[in-house]
């Protein structure tokens, strides 16, 4: 088993990629990084981390930080509730340890948005503690070169694997064993079409072996992707526009957005138009519809998002048409606000 991590620590040391947390033991500035790198590419994430890091240094800086400049800086990156738990974590880092952050196992991992994975890579990068990272490059690493068929979405498949990755760990070495593992799943052992043939581990690899390397890691289940369809009002009156802050219990929460009328399926136009929805949302006043856009598709985890966009020229002021949850600006200052990606697409390509 020894040997396994010998070798790719071996190989970290000449392949690993020079990115700036790896560079420090200050667990807020690790912990900066896990967070903003989950389900992100190195490529996208590295810009995200500069800015929070620049304008928030410390985790005292960032608990006091309002949470709308967080998700503004945040916005493109997707998977908000990331942004909320990290400002809800610095608060409580804050608060309650006085700044510091805790540098236990057990208590890194009570707090907001820190799972499993997250709390052993800050307990072993920023204080050299023995716990095992398994990510997804984790279990693809360890389900090819020791044949693991369970599935890693299983509460046994994640107890297998985490057993496993405990029990290859150098605990003399954690921190460059876990950095060293996943940089090997991420730029070595890639989820398609790895070139095992200058791998170091492929004379002990099992899928190697016996040509299993497209088949592993194994998933047992499949997501559901539920399909939704958009309709944004985009309102305008004398220089004026109306948007909303998305609330709890739905997507993109404290992000805003144009008022919406959302249908259970895609409606033409004029079925729009005529809809009930459309006419108790725009009620008796007078207006001219400048145009409607094609539909734009933006794809979430578990959802299709199939959105429309009327620009709505009104000849009444906004408030007496708004829903009560909107807030009337001026058309621009709508940079100030922090948006989904699929706005923030809307506004690049009309402008």
């Amino acid at each position: 088993m020894n040997s396994f991590s010998d070798k790719i620590i071996s190989w970290y040391k000449i392949n690993k990629r020079d990115l700036p947390w790896r560079n420090t033991k200050d667990a807020y500035l690790i912990w900066l990084s896990e967070i903003i790198m989950q389900q992100t590419r190195v490529e996208q994430g590295m810009n995200y981390y500069i800015s929070f890091a620049t304008s928030y240094p410390t985790v005292k800086h960032l608990a006091k930080a309002d949470n709308d400049d967080i998700m503004k800086l945040w916005q493109g990156l997707g998977y908000y509730s990331r942004a909320r738990n990290l400002h809800a974590t610095a608060r409580i880092i804050a608060d309650k340890y006085k700044g510091k952050f805790p540098d236990d196992y057990t208590q890194i991992l009570s707090l907001k948005g820190i799972g499993e994975y997250t709390a052993a890579a800050i307990a072993s990068f920023a204080f050299d503690k023995p716990h095992a990272v398994v990510d997804g490059n984790v279990f693809r690493v360890l389900a090819r070169v020791f044949g693991i068929e369970t599935p890693i979405d299983t509460s046994q498949g994640k107890k297998e694997f985490y057993a496993l990755a405990n029990q290859l760990l150098n605990p003399k070495h954690a921190a460059m064993h876990n950095q060293a593992i996943m940089e090997f799943g991420a730029i070595q052992c890639k989820p398609v079409s790895p070139d095992c043939s200058v791998c170091p581990l492929n004379t002990m690899c099992f899928a190697f072996a016996n040509r299993r390397v497209a088949q592993l890691p194994i998933k047992a289940k499949t997501t559901k992707v539920r399909n939704r369809y958009f309709n944004y009002i985009v309102l305008h009156h004398s220089g004026t526009t109306a948007i909303n802050k998305r609330k709890a219990k739905d997507i993109w929460t404290n992000l805003y957005d144009f008022p919406l009328i959302e249908t259970e399926k895609e409606l033409s136009e004029q079925e729009f138009l005529a809809s009930p929805q459309w006419k108790k949302f725009i009620g008796k006043h007078k207006y001219s519809i400048t145009s409607i856009s094609g539909i734009y598709k933006h794809i979430l985890s578990h959802q299709k998002i199939y959105a429309r966009f009327l620009e709505v020229n009104c000849n009444v002021s906004l408030e007496k048409i708004i829903p009560s949850s909107a807030i009337i600006i001026k058309e621009t200052e709508i940079e100030k606000y922090a948006v989904p990606r699929l706005i923030e697409n809307y506004l690049t390509k009309k402008n």
